[in-house]
């Protein structure tokens, strides 16, 4: 297996890796909002390929806003592993690392909508203060904080850097 950042020409397969991990209809969730018009930071996105350049894993990371506050979060997904390699660490290596290079970049948190018991071993816990697009069970807003004492700042609406409301 050999993991590298996320290339350009990576892109299509990529796009048919999450389609068949999330279905077509994927792009209808409330998280997919807060992609249109924005950009997944290239320095933190990164891909699981077999030797033969196949793509089997993909995990990318997006610049959003909290509430009126200018600090730096990350949101995290999607995070993709090909049915047929399940179970094998690639998804728990993908956020290991995101985490890690998200860290030596200064973000100060990453949110994600998920499952905690899953994200929990990587320090992810529910956070009731901030707002995604609905409809999202806020139940399922979960935040790592990065940098001692972000949690406690971010309060309101998630949305895209772009975004003027």
């Amino acid at each position: 297996m050999i993991f590298d950042k996320e290339k350009p020409e990576d892109c299509t397969k990529i796009e048919v890796l999450l389609d068949n991990a999330f279905g077509l209809g994927r792009t209808n969730l409330s998280s997919y909002q807060l992609r249109i018009e924005n950009q997944h930071i290239e320095a933190l996105s990164m891909v699981a390929k077999e030797d033969d350049g196949s793509i089997v894993g993909s995990i990318r990371f997006w610049p959003v806003r909290v509430g009126q506050n200018e600090f730096k979060v990350l949101l995290l997904g999607p995070i993709a592993v090909h049915h047929t390699h399940q179970g094998e660490g690639i998804g728990s290596y993908l956020i290991g690392e995101g985490i890690s290079k998200a860290r030596e970049l200064d973000w100060e948190a990453i949110l994600l909508v998920g499952d905690e018991p899953y994200y929990s071993k990587f320090g992810f816990s529910v956070i009731k203060t901030v707002e995604f697009p609905p409809p999202t069970d806020p139940n399922r807003i979960l935040c790592l904080e990065l940098t001692e004492g972000a949690r406690n700042l971010l309060k309101g609406k998630v949305r895209s850097p772009f975004s003027k409301c």
